[in-house]
């Protein structure tokens, strides 16, 4: 059909033209007279003033009038006194009421039932708009008092000719206020909500920022201080054998060009994940590997005996452990064999016992025969780093002096829960 408009392809609704722009318009009113209510205030009020004193000047009110006789002074009084508060109608709409009820009443009394008497409903709607629901009930008092006198005093058919349509316009008026209120108080509500969330997603963000950054501090601490070590070891060996053994210096150097290399390759791919790029980059020469494992355990200790530290390696069982369960015990190994490097002290030797168990269950042990030593202090990444790694699994990790002398690091994760 041509009266069809065809919505985005992102499915997101969009206003009309007409729509956007009296919306634009309604929210720079509203803006406008939260900055200054008063302008707003004294025109209405000077628009209703107004109207009051052409009906009265120019006769208008002579024609529904049942005292034509009236004094004219005592007319402009009611005319002006059922207009003139409605200045305050927003700020004290109740007491606005009060001081319009008296002229009311003798407006009906005379009967001179001037039009502005109905003003009395702009001011019902700002009572049901900003204050309790209870005030309307004396508000409908109020006017249907108003209405009985006039009935009473000038009848023109049965009563309720003149209470009915009172309190019909009456209900109308209120209605109006309520919907207006519920309305706002939903905006509200709504914009109060779309702030709590925005907060709560900052601070999801920020949370997520701090955990991604420990992370990252932890893959670079094990990935920096394992291979600076290996390396370290590697140099004060090749130093020593560079004069007597030739060969044995070259593979020292070979050792260490090949650990750098590793090293380099593993601080690409992590530092890789805060690129803005979709892609990696291809033209770099390194490939991506992927997150060390089990299945580089070898390599590892391999690594470690060529830099000096003479390490045997005992498993039992057979791995059926998920890649993070991995990534956490070659990591908590990898720091342990890395400490024993850098704080054992010469002729140290070092025992792994790991022990495969089911479904994802494992316990490794590394114990050094090193003179030992205190705890790592809390500014360390080291010791905190293997806790936070193990505690993701509900692990445990237990670090100390052994009791026959060194040091001892065990490890022990849980059996993985069903999925």
């Amino acid at each position: 059909m041509d009266d069809v408009t065809e919505q985005p392809a992102t499915g997101a609704r969009t206003a009309e033209p007409l729509t956007q722009y009296v919306q634009r318009v309604s929210r720079r009113v509203r803006a406008f007279d939260a900055r200054r209510p008063l302008v707003w205030d004294l025109h209405l009020t000077g628009f209703w003033v107004t109207a009051a004193l052409i009906d009265y000047y120019g006769g208008g009110w002579l024609t529904v009038t049942r005292a034509p006789d009236s004094p004219r002074w005592l007319v402009l009084t009611l005319s002006l006194g059922l207009s003139v508060p409605l200045l305050w109608r927003r700020t004290h709409p109740r007491t606005v009421l009060l001081a319009l009820t008296p002229f009311a009443l003798v407006n009906a009394w005379t009967g001179i039932l001037l039009q502005a008497v109905m003003l009395h409903l702009l001011v019902v709607f700002h009572i049901a708009l900003r204050r309790p629901a209870r005030t309307l009930w004396w508000a409908a008092a109020l006017l249907t008092a108003t209405a009985t006198v006039t009935a009473v005093r000038h009848p023109q058919g049965s009563p309720d000719q003149a209470i009915v349509p009172v309190l019909m316009t009456f209900a109308v008026a209120t209605a109006i206020g309520i919907t207006v209120r519920t309305r706002r108080d939903h905006t509200e509500t709504l914009e109060d909500r779309a702030r709590r969330l925005e907060i709560e997603r900052d601070q999801q963000a920020r949370l997520a920022a701090a955990a991604e950054r420990a992370r990252i501090a932890r893959e670079m601490h094990d990935i920096i201080g394992h291979n600076l070590s290996v390396i370290t070891g590697l140099a004060d060996g090749g130093k020593y054998a560079a004069a007597k053994s030739p060969e044995r210096a070259t593979q020292a150097l070979h050792a260490i060009a090949t650990t750098s290399r590793q090293a380099l390759g593993e601080l690409r791919r992590l530092l890789d994940v805060l690129r803005e790029e979709d892609h990696p980059d291809e033209t770099s020469g390194l490939p991506l590997a992927p997150q060390p494992g089990l299945t580089d355990l070898d390599q590892l200790v391999s690594g470690v005996r060529a830099a000096g530290l003479p390490v045997d390696l005992t498993v039992t069982g057979t791995p059926t452990l998920s890649p993070g369960r991995q990534l956490t015990v070659y990591r908590v190994l990898q720091e342990s064999l890395t400490n024993t490097l850098k704080h054992a002290g010469p002729g140290t030797t070092a025992h792994i016992e790991l022990s495969y168990e089911a479904r994802g269950a494992v316990t490794a042990t590394v114990t050094d025969t090193g003179r030992g030593g205190p705890a790592p202090g809390p500014d360390g990444r080291g010791l905190p780093g293997m806790r936070e790694r193990t505690a993701l699994y509900g692990g445990t990790l237990e670090a100390g002096p052994h009791p026959a002398g060194g040091w001892r690091v065990h490890l022990s994760l849980p059996e993985e829960p069903p999925q």
